[in-house]
């Protein structure tokens, strides 16, 4: 029997039905094992095997994977990268298959919220070239939004990029010396470490040669991608500006061991696991200390481990965190000993000498680094947004005035290191000429704000126009005179990490009558970091948007009447006091 073959001109939505259609088949087919890497009959090998395998053991045992997981099992986004090139010559989005896999290139599509990709990046520590930082600009100016994000894991985002620009973006990328390979879906995430790395007077340790050197491990090891679940890792090394190690699922903390303890005194690592302040919880420290030299096969050793026993099946419960409560601290390094074919050291809590305190000022403003006669500048970005044009001057600033570099930090700013005493003056100027400054009020300098719905599809609420709005209005009503945090999150996720900040937000749709909703949040206080981490406590549940700003400047104003001390904290002041009497002193200082 002959069979005719049908010439059909599909539109995109058909040939993107039939992509996720064939798909669909192609992994039906592996479940029931017909073919493929899942065939129960052959043994995976090559650098997916140790991921097939785990996936194995969940299907052996009844249960099912996750969509991703089929996915990634199906097709490995990095072998199908033909298939982005051809959409982007067709300017055609992604189907939900493969706006998944687009994430292992950095690409995320954002509908509904846009019809657009984001494009996240890889900057080991947060440094960048002049050079590079001007590059992007231009990149972003000939084929995304005119502008870029600082975010707080120090990264850079570029946004509004049409499909059509998504390979040409991501290989201009490359072209920069930069690249945003692996910086989404389940993958280890960019690493971050010390902004003042090398010229911080205060600093143990230069982060910057470890956190160099786990990027590079991570991005030539493809076994490294795929995980169960996204991964951070973050190096501080103790210098003035906090790293925010402890929400990581891996923390490397610099600490003075001191002599007598039983091992080599001097400058380790501390390794605490488990961070995920979304999820309410801080990497868990166990007095395991580690060399510097070691610790990227130490945290190679932890990710591998992570890779076969993490949850597969449930995206809510993949991460670290569950792994760990799951078989326990004890249980998961036992694991990683064997791995490692030696067991971790460990000390007392007494053996380390006191850290330096972090400076929450520190990113704003002059600062003297530990190179005579040299300066770092902290850039004020409000809520991390920057323009093409600011980029560039930026760059020039860095190149013409201080050492060439860039440096971002996650408190969504940056900082020019490298900048002479005689040229602190003019720099500062420069900046200001730009549209930007090297200061920031108490209220500003810890403003800290997602992308929100106008970029994200997860987010409730308008994050960052809420905070530029309770930012505008508190500004000129509270005198603060001591750093406080605000941190305004769109969703559960958390990106603004707004359970450890002093003041923190998170998005939700408030009812308003019967059955509308409005933007709105459920506001936290008393969140902290560091030697004071600790997750806040709701006071206000189901705050309309509008009313944001009020709130917190009653709240502010409240600890400014009320506090023990003119040197009490906000935290300490916060936490001194439960949710209905922080609002009975807030709703006091409304109606005074």
């Amino acid at each position: 029997m002959k069979i005719e073959t049908l010439s059909v001109d599909f539109t995109d939505e058909q040939k993107r039905y039939l992509e996720g259609f064939t798909t669909g088949l192609q992994i039906s087919r592996v479940g029931r094992g017909l073919g493929g890497a899942g065939t129960a009959s052959a043994e995976p090998t090559g650098p997916d095997a140790v991921h097939i395998k785990a996936q194995d053991k969940v299907v052996a045992s009844g249960r099912k994977l996750a969509d991703q997981e089929k996915f990634k099992r199906e097709e490995h986004p990095f072998d199908a990268y033909p298939r982005l090139r051809r959409q982007a010559l067709d300017n055609a989005p992604p189907s939900p298959a493969d706006n998944f896999r687009w994430r292992y290139f950095g690409l995320f599509y954002v509908a509904p919220a846009q019809d657009s990709y984001m494009c996240r990046l890889r900057i080991p520590n947060g440094i960048m070239k002049h050079w590079q930082l001007s590059g992007l600009a231009d990149l972003a100016d000939e084929m995304c939004g005119p502008f870029s994000h600082v975010t707080t894991r120090a990264n850079l985002q570029l946004r509004e990029i049409p499909p059509k620009n998504a390979v040409k973006l991501i290989e201009g990328i490359q072209d920069l010396g930069l690249c945003s390979r692996g910086s989404g879906a389940d993958n280890i995430r960019n690493v971050t470490g010390t902004p003042t790395a090398g010229i911080d007077p205060q600093e143990l340790i230069d982060t910057r040669p470890y956190a160099r050197e786990w990027h590079h491990h991570i991005l030539n090891d493809r076994s490294l991608y795929g995980l169960p679940r996204k991964f951070n890792v973050a190096f501080d090394g103790a210098g003035r500006i906090a790293v925010l190690e402890e929400t990581n699922d891996i923390a490397f903390t610099a600490v003075e061991v001191k002599d007598g303890f039983g091992v080599e005194p001097g400058v380790w690592f501390r390794l605490g696991l488990g961070g995920i302040t979304g999820h309410r919880d801080f990497a868990k420290y166990a007095g395991i200390i580690v060399k510097p030299q070691d610790a990227t096969a130490v945290a190679d050793a932890i990710v591998r481990v992570f890779i076969e026993t993490g949850d597969r099946t449930n995206r809510n419960k993949a991460r670290l965190k569950y792994v760990l409560d799951a078989m326990g601290h004890d249980g998961f390094i036992k694991l990683v000993e064997e791995r490692l074919k030696s067991p971790l050291v460990r000390v007392a809590d007494d053996a380390f000498a006191p850290r330096p305190a972090s400076d929450r000022m520190a990113h704003i403003g002059v600062h003297r680094q530990k190179q005579d006669g040299l300066n770092w500048i902290g850039v004020s970005v409000p809520l991390g947004k920057i323009t093409c044009d600011q980029m560039r001057g930026l760059a020039k600033v860095a190149q013409d005035l201080g050492d060439g570099e860039v440096r971002l930090t996650v408190w969504q700013n940056l900082l020019i290191p490298g900048v002479p005493d005689h040229n602190v003056e003019l720099a500062v100027a420069a900046v200001r000429r730009i549209g930007l400054a090297a200061e920031a009020s108490h209220i500003r300098a810890g403003l800290i704000a997602c992308t929100g719905n106008a970029g994200c599809r997860f987010a409730a609420a308008n994050t960052k126009r809420h905070a530029a709005e309770i930012g505008d209005w508190c500004e000129p009503r509270v005198a603060m005179d001591t750093p406080v945090n605000i941190h305004v999150t769109g969703c559960h996720h958390s990106c603004a990490q707004h359970y450890i900040s002093d003041i923190g937000l998170i998005g939700a749709r408030v009812p308003v009558g019967e059955e509308d909703t409005v933007e709105g949040y459920h506001l936290f206080t008393g969140g902290g970091f560091g030697p004071d981490a600790d997750v806040g406590q709701e006071v206000y549940h189901d705050l309309k948007a509008e009313d944001a700003p009020k709130t917190v400047e009653a709240l502010l104003k409240a600890y400014i009447a009320h506090r023990s001390s003119p040197d009490e904290s906000f935290l300490s002041f916060a936490r001194r006091h439960d949710g209905e009497t922080l609002r009975k002193l807030a709703d006091a200082e409304v109606s005074s």
